[in-house]
């Protein structure tokens, strides 16, 4: 789209991500940037560094050098340093069996609401479900079954967003009190320290032996991110 764009006099820029995707389709103009997939910008409520790349980006609508202009953001975002003096905003106890996922999102809704309060937004809301339904609806999937909502065609998409819901809410939920921590951070708490992350791990495992093929694609695609697959 962009060549097309380019073809009919107007520039364009676009951010980028992943770099072999970038070299593949050699947009005109570029900036690669070294931040998590969905972040082009960098971390939230960072505006100031946003403000720097967004400004990087514009700045190459003023070159004609190319046909191909590819520049690399030069700095790592400052979000993505680990905070060493953080401390989650819900205190949650060594994470017991998946059947025991009620009680642990018991405790984190309330951390959930307090987010939403801080910052006025959240990014929960694409399962269709409140949250008070969401364990029944999920781990009837451990059991074989295939249930789905009225906003979802198939039970292949609804636990897709459900999964989508359930990481949002808690990545959402540990940052309601103090300083952002790190991604990383809140990665490693929501896979390594959280019901809900062993939930999402078993979902995975369920949907890979599924006679259902969306759940199977789905599943091995958008429930767990690559580096917290059991080894």
């Amino acid at each position: 789209m962009a060549h097309m764009l380019e073809e009919r006099g107007l520039p364009t820029t676009v951010l980028a991500i992943v770099l072999s995707q970038v070299v593949k389709t050699r947009p005109p103009r570029a900036v690669m940037t070294p931040f998590m997939l969905g972040r082009p910008l960098g971390e939230p409520n960072d505006a100031a560094f946003q403000r720097r790349v967004l400004l990087q980006a514009l700045r190459l609508l003023e070159r004609t050098d190319g046909p191909v202009i590819l520049e690399h953001f030069p700095d790592d975002n400052p979000g993505w340093f680990d905070r060493p003096d953080w401390v989650p905003a819900v205190t949650l106890p060594a994470p017991g069996a998946v059947a025991d996922w009620q009680a642990e999102l018991d405790l984190v809704v309330p951390a959930w609401e307090r987010f939403k309060t801080r910052f006025g937004r959240t990014t929960v809301g694409l399962a269709a479900q409140p949250p008070e339904d969401w364990a029944v609806f999920a781990t009837s999937f451990l059991t074989g079954a295939l249930p789905t909502v009225p906003a979802h065609d198939t039970p292949a998409l609804a636990l897709r967003f459900l999964c989508d819901d359930i990481k949002a809410l808690y990545g959402e939920a540990v940052q309601a009190d103090g300083a952002p921590p790190s991604a990383r951070q809140i990665d490693t708490w929501f896979w390594r320290q959280t019901v809900a992350g062993k939930l999402l791990i078993a979902l995975r495992a369920a949907a890979m032996v599924s006679e259902n093929n969306a759940l199977k694609t789905v599943g091995g695609r958008f429930f767990v991110p690559a580096p917290y697959l059991p080894g």
